[in-house]
């Protein structure tokens, strides 16, 4: 054990505590810097980070520090006494359960920098050529390493050790007196073998941006089809289960979901588990921020609801099963269509892929803006629109699906496909 982590276990064994948890993060990151094609940064980061939560008579202090001397190790542990004397009693904070001590690895454990300068290099030279139009802003190409260790006072003892790639790119379109709004996507990846632009969506992104440079309002209001782009749908997921299935929710009982487990809530062509154990997660995680061994599971199976998205207090809280990971990782299962299949059913709809707007309420109801997005009309994608509003429900959209995709988006941290649904309201100039 770190000599610091250990430090911190003694002295909060001392402390008078019922129960304690710390995690130790020790991680490093190599980070090559674009503005515009122009290299203007390659560093390497180093960070500690120690994590503290203290529980006694039912109260609770957290706090994380970035200094790993014992003098800090004690000014740490006195701030998170004080923070726990003025907490409010809750008998259901807690931590997790004595588990068997495990060690997880994943992903490669040194960068190689040679490579990723060279698919950098290549990225900059491609994006010109093959998209002229293109304004690259700002893009970020690094290596993450970490290593984690949890403990806590029932005798976890978890060590993670992680490394992964990931890129993060900015950018938009000019061509004379015509531009368009920004676009930007991301993804994680453990091997450098293909180019960057054939990973995630990003090339897709790009010659969507093109085209968005003749991008004209939609006129009208109806009620209509939406195509929802796997770079929507992550968002979409991730709205949909704070909404519906997340502590918050739950706790309130604002949900309507509440007591639909085993229930059907979507259409049954739909399957949507989080995956973080999984080989094919880039960057997925081993241990749930309280403390628990993450374990794969599925929420909605064939559009049956299997499982809240519960922590350990989320649960204690509501009487029901606690969620056996934190969410993310998002696998969506497949469809039979092809997504030009897909886009010749739609009478008169949108391709969306990306959304602005403001959180959904707590029955789910939502509105905003579809960015970088295509009207379609008796079976053909017709043209890019600017500023048109989309409004609904994320239980009915998903209780709505026509067809999902045969084809889905890798990007290291979920995959998802495209999933046509209708019954939503699109309003144009």
């Amino acid at each position: 054990m770190n000599a610091a982590l250990e430090y911190c276990k003694k002295a909060l064994d001392q402390a008078g505590v019922d129960k304690y948890q710390c995690k130790l993060t020790e991680s490093y990151q190599y980070e090559m810097n674009l503005e515009g094609t122009q290299f203007t940064l390659i560093r390497t980061i180093k960070d500690n980070t120690l994590g503290i939560t203290v529980i006694k008579d039912n109260r609770k202090g957290s706090i994380a520090i970035n200094r790993l001397e014992e003098e800090a190790i004690d000014e740490a542990i006195a701030t998170a006494m004080e923070l726990l004397s003025t907490s409010q009693q809750d008998p259901d904070y807690d931590i997790a359960p004595k588990q068997d001590p495990q060690q997880f690895a994943a992903g490669p454990q040194e960068p190689d920098t040679d490579r990723m300068y060279e698919l950098l290099k290549e990225y900059t030279r491609q994006v010109p050529e093959l998209f002229p139009a293109i304004k690259l802003m700002e893009t970020i190409f690094t290596y993450r390493h970490a290593v984690e260790h949890f403990i806590n006072s029932n005798g976890v003892d978890f060590v993670t050790t992680k490394g992964v790639y990931d890129l993060s790119t900015v950018f938009s379109s000019k061509d004379g007196d015509k531009t368009t709004s920004f676009n930007y996507t991301g993804f994680a990846f453990t091997d450098l073998e293909k180019p960057l632009l054939e990973r995630g969506s990003l090339k897709t992104l790009l010659q969507q941006s093109v085209e968005h440079l003749d991008a004209r309002p939609l006129t009208g209001k109806f009620v209509g089809d939406v195509i929802i782009t796997p770079d929507f749908m992550h968002s979409f997921i991730q709205y949909y289960m704070a909404t519906y299935l997340g502590d918050r929710a739950m706790i309130a009982g604002t949900t309507p979901f509440k007591d639909k487990l085993g229930q059907q809530v979507a259409h049954s062509k739909l399957t949507i588990s989080a995956q973080p154990v999984s080989p094919q997660m880039a960057d997925g995680y081993f241990v749930t921020s309280d403390g628990y061994a993450a374990e794969n599971a599925t929420f909605i199976e064939k559009g049956v609801l299997k499982s809240f998205l519960l922590s350990q207090y989320g649960s204690k809280k509501t009487k029901q099963e606690r969620a056996k990971n934190l969410g993310g990782c998002w696998v969506v299962e497949p469809g039979d269509k092809s997504l030009e299949a897909m886009i010749s059913q739609v009478e008169r709809g949108v391709l969306v892929a990306r959304y602005s707007g403001g959180n959904p309420s707590a029955n789910g109801d939502f509105s905003g803006v579809a960015k970088n997005s295509y009207y379609i009309e008796n079976g053909k994608i017709m043209y890019p629109i600017t500023e048109t509003m989309i409004s609904g429900n994320l239980a009915e959209v998903l209780k709505n699906i026509k067809e999902i995709s045969a084809e889905r988006i890798d990007y290291g941290m979920g995959l998802l496909p495209y999933v046509l649904a209708s019954g939503v309201t699109i309003s144009g100039k």
